[in-house]
């Protein structure tokens, strides 16, 4: 009984330190915002300072955060809208209809992820000049549907593959085409599966920077794009970057709070059979 309050004991402190320690940035974040130029590149002005919102002025006003927002949640939003309606009966046919290479396919398309992005930088930068898609917020919707699509595509194969044949077999038995199947039955089943996967898709669209910093300009650029320009050959704005920074993770980041149980379900769900 001892043992096993000590190691529940252990687990929450370390628990705790984990969650501490991912905090701090964010939370380093917000304070140094909230500080004046001066100060935030003080020391003996890391906790004791006088408060403004002078920095958020700035950036919501003076620097035009608005309209990169706008970028930021039209961008995101079209590119988990085409990576549901492309992996949606991308998993329906792996998970219902496999063959022997499904599991080899779901790996290889896995294995994507894993690619660094700047070892195809040059061949997708020729293609996107070549097809007119540079600085255009559909370039961007066509990157980030391709980056997200092998993610998006397993977790709905593992929610899938969860949902017993049996009903879709009834519905075959009745006359029930595919697309029925997947817009009567699969669709409302699987429905806290594919929230998850919408959600994760937003979240990693909304915080991607490489692809958004290499193929825009200024016409489409989003907010990654809008903080790097806090950073200049006149030096580094701490106070106004971190105003900057602010503002763009906090969208996400209360995104992420609110359907934190649904995202983790979808994260783990599946992975113990």
């Amino acid at each position: 009984m001892r043992d096993s309050v000590t190691s529940r004991t252990l687990v929450a402190v370390l628990a705790w330190t984990i969650a501490l320690v991912m905090f701090f940035p964010i939370a380093w974040t917000i304070l140094t915002s909230l500080k004046s130029e001066g100060s935030a590149i003080e020391s003996h002005h890391l906790l004791h300072f006088r408060p403004t919102v002078e920095n958020y002025v700035e950036v919501f006003i003076g620097a035009g955060y608005l309209g990169f927002a706008v970028n930021s949640l039209l961008i995101s939003i079209g590119a988990t809208l085409f990576v549901i309606a492309l992996g949606v009966p991308c998993a329906y046919s792996m998970a219902f209809h496999p063959t022997p290479h499904t599991r080899r396919l779901l790996l290889w398309m896995l294995s994507t992820k894993m690619l660094p992005p700047v070892g195809v930088l040059m061949p997708v930068y020729i293609l996107f000049r070549a097809m007119g898609l540079l600085d255009s917020r559909s370039g961007l919707i066509l990157m980030d549907t391709l980056m997200n699509l092998p993610l998006a595509a397993w977790m709905l194969f593992t929610f899938f593959k969860e949902i017993p044949k049996d009903i879709l077999e009834a519905a075959r038995m009745d006359g029930a085409r595919w697309f029925e199947e997947i817009r009567h039955l699969l669709l409302p089943i699987a429905l806290p599966g594919i929230a998850s996967t919408s959600l994760l898709s937003l979240i990693l669209c909304w915080n991607e920077a490489f692809w958004s910093l290499t193929l825009t300009a200024s016409n489409a650029a989003p907010l990654s794009a809008f903080i790097a320009s806090f950073s200049s050959p006149e030096g580094l704005f701490f106070a106004k970057l971190s105003a900057a920074s602010t503002l763009a993770f906090a969208p996400v980041l209360a995104m992420g709070w609110i359907g934190q149980r649904r995202l983790v379900r979808g994260l783990t769900f599946g992975a113990v059979k």
